[in-house]
């Protein structure tokens, strides 16, 4: 048998397509990296999952994104299915925004025993119960309380000792609403401020607006409101309104979400804090990244990386 130029041209490609066919699916593809979100409905979440986005636009040669968020912040098993959903696409990392701090544990346990890197951010899984399913998962965010003291304490300095304030809080399973309402505490308590109660509006707009009115009824001599996110601090200041106490009432939040600005410009808000959303999605995304490209297991990944988080005010940059 004669072999012609054309044929050993032919036989060599072929075996170099025989070469690339061999080769595991796993080997060709770019590593794929979930990030699931509490409520979309929330302004915070939509300006994370956009950071997210344009990140992996800058870097599309690096991973590709599957990005998915609950449509209200207690939708629990929603989240839960979310993850399972991200386990069965064989994600290669998934970053977690968890809705409620112990629920989501088991989901997690699963999806790190299935070899998947899990990384927490913006509100942190409860530390005992990771700690009873023997996992490390690394949190990426900022000081919550450190953050809510910084609002708290530009608060104090419009008010005087002995006056009566109230917290609204978030939803009170969740490690950040529990560590907000701590720094609101903290700054209230060191300026010998009452807090009169501490009630939860689940971090949404309507629902705080309603624990607003019941205590502007309940407690006529409040002053002030201290919504542990924005999104509730926009319920507030319509139940403030509602009440004719506008000017009367001071109203903090927590977020810096757009929606507030304008009311940080005209004083209906008097404060926020801005923990960067864009950039804890981002945060999160590079130190999976580096995981997957170090092949780190969980186990040794850090315990925290914390980020930025600063007042504002009417008069901030």
């Amino acid at each position: 048998m004669q072999f012609t130029r054309r044929s050993v041209q032919t036989a060599a490609a072929i075996a170099v397509l025989g070469g690339m066919l061999a080769s595991p699916v796993w080997a060709q593809d770019k590593p794929k990296i979930a990030l699931v979100m509490k409520s979309l409905a929330n302004e915070f979440f939509r300006t994370m999952e956009d950071g997210a986005k344009a990140h992996q636009k800058a870097h599309a040669s690096e991973y590709t994104l599957v990005a998915n968020g609950i449509k209200n912040e207690t939708d629990t098993a929603a989240q839960i299915k979310m993850i399972e959903q991200a386990m069965a696409q064989k994600v290669s990392a998934i970053v977690l925004a968890p809705a409620d701090s112990k629920a989501l544990v088991p989901v997690v346990k699963a999806a790190v025993d299935k070899g998947i890197i899990v990384v927490n951010i913006d509100n942190r899984l409860d530390g005992d119960a990771l700690k009873e399913k023997n996992l490390t998962v690394p949190f990426v965010g900022p000081d919550n309380r450190a953050g809510a003291k910084l609002v708290g304490e530009h608060l104090a300095k419009s008010l005087k000792s002995g006056d009566k304030v109230g917290i609204i809080e978030g939803v009170s399973t969740t490690f950040n609403a529990q560590q907000r309402t701590l720094g609101y505490k903290d700054a209230m308590q060191a300026a010998g401020i009452t807090v009169v109660g501490v009630q939860s509006g689940q971090w949404e707009i309507e629902k705080g607006n309603t624990v607003a009115a019941g205590m502007l009824r309940e407690h006529p001599d409040l002053k002030a409101l201290l919504a542990g996110n924005d999104s509730m601090a926009l319920g507030v200041v319509a139940a403030v309104k509602a009440a004719g106490k506008t000017g009367k009432v001071q109203v903090v939040g927590y977020d810096n979400i757009g929606a507030i600005k304008p009311m940080l410009a005209d004083g209906r808000v008097l404060a926020t804090a801005d923990q960067y959303a864009a950039k804890q999605a981002v945060f999160g995304i590079e130190l999976a990244q580096k995981a997957i490209a170090a092949k780190t297991p969980q186990a040794q990944l850090p315990a925290e990386v914390k980020t930025d988080v600063v007042l504002v005010t009417k008069g901030s940059k």
